[in-house]
């Protein structure tokens, strides 16, 4: 227990080092590349200072947390009880770089090729179908896959069959994805509050299974040491942008860690945040829709759209927002630890 649990810390401490450390050299190589962000019009006007901004910096901490992924599961892999926790978390890895692919292909269109909306919508969503069915596939493979969904509060586990679990895991993915991705739209925010749910991921793991059983657990912590390393330049006012190739792999990443640990129905608790903002976009647009067909015009629920916006509008400072969320962010957490 005491070798894991150096060798999960571990993967913070590495993760946080080589993400604080990569980050100045990186952040400069974005600049001479011109890899700056377009801030889109339809945004806050105020936003339009941030553009030129590099973007793609969620490269940065995902090398951070692959090197912490790979020199821990190496540690873990020379004590033979623990090979399968270390299998955990390179596949965990692996399949989250998939979906950070997506993002790095969107956003070099976007900045390299100068076309604003990066990948169509159907483009994006068959990609990341296909790397939730490949999770799924190598988790069947490995007999590592259980179909078992935990509810909260109840301490009720349900069992279903595979033919109807691989669609509703492809479902949570790409929900949680796309969530994470429209909560990366102030300085600091996605990574702040990414932060609080992987080390939410990180303590449930390593307390209530056991170390063969907790890959998650060096994962996420892994996670939360590359952010807090990106959080030195992604802090307001931001140095650099965690782009799609940052957020999307976030997503994956923290969908896969609640798939794993069986805690789909958990992810409402944990990221509350992502939840918030997906729902505020669904029913401005919807509403907008509706109203417009009824009465010809449109109408609006919230000033703008996705939430943290909505606050921006009614006066909030970016950093009051962020630390509200992020505070938000840990309580729920909380709250889903004793569920």
């Amino acid at each position: 227990m005491k070798e894991f649990l150096g060798a999960t810390l571990l993967s913070l401490v590495l993760a946080f080092a080589v993400t604080a450390l990569l980050g100045p050299a990186f952040i400069k190589w974005l600049h001479k590349l011109k890899y700056g962000q377009e801030i889109r019009e339809e945004g806050p006007a105020w936003h339009q200072k941030k553009s030129g901004t590099p973007t793609m910096g969620g490269i940065i901490f995902i090398v951070g947390i692959g090197v912490a992924v790979i020199i821990n599961s190496i540690m873990l892999a020379i004590n033979g009880n623990l090979t399968g926790a270390a299998m955990k978390a390179v596949v965990l890895f692996a399949v989250s770089l998939g979906f950070g692919a997506i993002g790095f292909v969107d956003d070099y269109i976007k900045v390299v090729k100068k076309r604003n909306l990066g990948l169509t919508a159907i483009q994006k969503f068959l990609l990341q179908v296909a790397f939730a069915a490949v999770y799924v596939v190598i988790m069947y493979c490995m007999d590592m896959l259980e179909t078992d969904i935990v509810i909260p509060f109840v301490k009720y586990t349900l069992t279903i069959p595979l033919w109807l679990y691989i669609p509703f895991v492809m479902f949570v993915v790409v929900g949680v994805v796309n969530a994470v991705n429209l909560t990366d739209g102030l300085d600091g925010l996605a990574s702040s509050v990414t932060v609080v749910a992987a080390l939410f991921f990180a303590a449930y793991s390593f307390f209530r299974f056991s170390p063969a059983e907790s890959g998650v657990s060096a994962y996420a912590m892994a996670i939360a040491g590359g952010l807090i390393g990106f959080l030195i330049y992604n802090k307001y006012p931001a140095k650099v942008f965690m782009g799609d190739t940052g957020s999307l792999f976030l997503g994956g990443a923290i969908s896969l860690m609640a798939v794993d640990l069986n805690m789909h129905i958990y992810l409402i608790l944990v990221g509350f945040i992502y939840f918030a903002e997906t729902v505020s976009v669904i029913l401005q647009t919807t509403y907008f829709k509706y109203t417009k067909k009824k009465y010809g015009e449109g109408r609006r629920i919230f000033k703008m759209s996705p939430l943290h916006h909505h606050f921006e509008m009614v006066g909030w400072k970016e950093t009051k927002i962020v630390t509200v969320f992020t505070l938000v962010t840990l309580v729920m957490c909380a709250v889903a630890y004793f569920a």
